[in-house]
């Protein structure tokens, strides 16, 4: 039976992590307390009273923990995963796993020197019903090849409960490196694409002029050797929205096309997960918020079999570089 510890409870994805190992059988050995953020505590301590707080060291110390996840501050997470591999961990961190080239190859080289695995939770795409029932309809053939992504990818601001860090770019990333990071990986595994190049990317801070250094919008538009895509993300969901954000994925393909809309179907259907497709055949809904969810269970195979049916790291890498590289050769508008 897996055995995880949770280290770096900054972010509220944590919780997430944490819920859905246990939820797929594994056991949780403890998690460290040191935070940024105490109301992350607070969740962590919440949703999972029976676990126990124990000392950073003592759990990557300890030989029987087969898996570390963290959600810690983005610049912290790349030496945290260095260090639990190094100990003869596997890891799962939040996004971004990365915030520069430097420790995204650091990573590599740890994983080619250890043999550990290192996953990437990207919760939009493994997190999210209506994105595994597109997938399997792209798998089939439903709308053809699929040759350009449109990916958007608004968030909630919720600037009163927002630690120092994230509006601190050297400490959280921008935000193509950040929410961004999703959308690079939709690109890649929706088209089949094994790598893509930037073709032009744009951070702005429109609305947040108090934080002059903080992006509050980009958008990118990249492509690789048979497919392109444009994304846009965004920290202005609107308060009357009935949820965090209207992410929303298109594909195109050369027989169709597919339109998610993850979390809300404004003034429409209930609830979340909704696809509409359009084909040869005409139009239909399908919701899909009945399938289930597996990243968890492959995750804990994959560390188990030594295999990589969760998301192969190559991909993993290839995202977190495209993130990067987007913020780094972003054009900057600061018009708030």
């Amino acid at each position: 039976m897996l055995r995880f510890a949770a280290i770096g409870l900054d972010h509220g994805h944590i919780v997430d992590q944490i819920g859905g190992l246990l939820a797929a059988g594994a056991v949780c050995a403890g998690y460290d307390p040191e935070t940024s953020d105490p109301l992350v505590l607070g969740y962590v301590q919440k949703n999972f009273p029976d676990l126990q707080p124990v000392a950073r060291e003592r759990l990557l110390d300890d030989p029987t923990i087969d898996l570390i996840c963290t959600a810690a501050i983005p610049r912290d997470r790349a030496g945290i995963a260095i260090d639990a591999m190094t100990r003869g961990k596997d890891v799962m961190s939040d996004k971004p796993g990365a915030l520069t080239l430097d420790q995204l190859d650091a990573i590599r080289r740890t994983v080619a020197e250890t043999g550990r695995l290192y996953s990437v939770s990207f919760t939009e795409r493994f997190s999210v019903p209506s994105a595994l029932v597109a997938a399997k309809l792209v798998v089939d053939g439903a709308i053809g090849r699929v040759v350009q992504t449109v990916g958007l990818g608004p968030h909630r601001l919720n600037r009163a409960i927002r630690p120092a860090w994230f509006f601190d770019t050297d400490a959280g990333g921008g935000i193509l490196t950040d929410i961004a990071a999703h959308q690079f990986d939709q690109f890649l595994f929706y088209t089949g694409s094994k790598t893509a190049e930037i073709v032009a990317s744009t951070v702005g801070n429109f609305g947040t002029p108090e934080n002059p250094d903080f992006n509050d919008f980009g958008d990118v538009m990249l492509r690789s050797d048979h497919a392109t895509g444009y994304a846009r993300v965004d920290w202005f969901t609107p308060d009357g929205l009935p949820t965090w954000g209207d992410g929303r994925m298109t594909l195109l393909g050369t027989e169709g096309y597919i339109e998610l809309r993850k979390y809300v179907d404004i003034e429409g259907r209930p609830g979340k997960d909704h696809l509409f497709i359009a084909d040869r055949a005409g139009t239909r809904y399908i919701d899909c918020s009945g399938e289930p969810l597996i990243y968890y269970r492959q995750i804990i195979e994959d560390v188990r079999e030594r295999t990589e049916t969760a998301c192969p790291m190559e991909h993993t890498f290839e995202a977190t570089r495209l993130s990067i590289v987007a913020q780094s050769a972003a054009r900057r508008m600061i018009v708030a």
